[in-house]
């Protein structure tokens, strides 16, 4: 799997309907940086990624990443990164957006927290990406 619509072919196979959950995350300069991190933020390095928009969607109502991208300006335009999970329904039914409320704050959370390496990355070009550093 290397891209988003990668992952969308994946979760709609799933023997059990899946509802996603995307956190896009914008760039920031931390406040506490260092003057050389704030030169290499104005230039487009580094930074801390921070969830600005939260959406959950079941994989059927996203035709593609091309169609999530081009729905997302909407809310937000400026953002570098999108996190992905999914939750697993049951008895053929998928989660609903209810269901998807405290799962999406603990995501948020732990995005906040940098604790990323269990969602999916994503970058503006759909592509899968690893944030994890070492």
């Amino acid at each position: 799997m290397q891209t988003f619509d990668d992952f969308l072919v994946a979760a709609a196979s799933q023997p059990e309907p899946q509802r996603l959950l995307l956190v896009f995350a914008r760039a920031e300069c931390p406040p506490d940086a260092t003057p050389a991190e704030r030169a290499a933020f104005e230039r487009g390095e580094g930074g801390a990624l921070a969830p600005a928009v939260c959406v959950d969607k079941l994989p059927s109502e996203i035709a593609s990443f091309a169609s999530l991208m081009a729905e997302s300006k909407a809310a937000i335009d400026d953002w570098r990164i999108l996190f992905v999970a999914a939750m697993e329904g049951r008895g053929g039914h998928a989660p609903n957006t209810d269901e998807a409320v405290q799962p999406m704050r603990m995501m948020v959370e732990q995005i906040k927290g940098g604790r990323i390496a269990r969602f999916l990355a994503v970058d503006r070009a759909g592509r899968l990406v690893n944030l994890s550093r070492g």
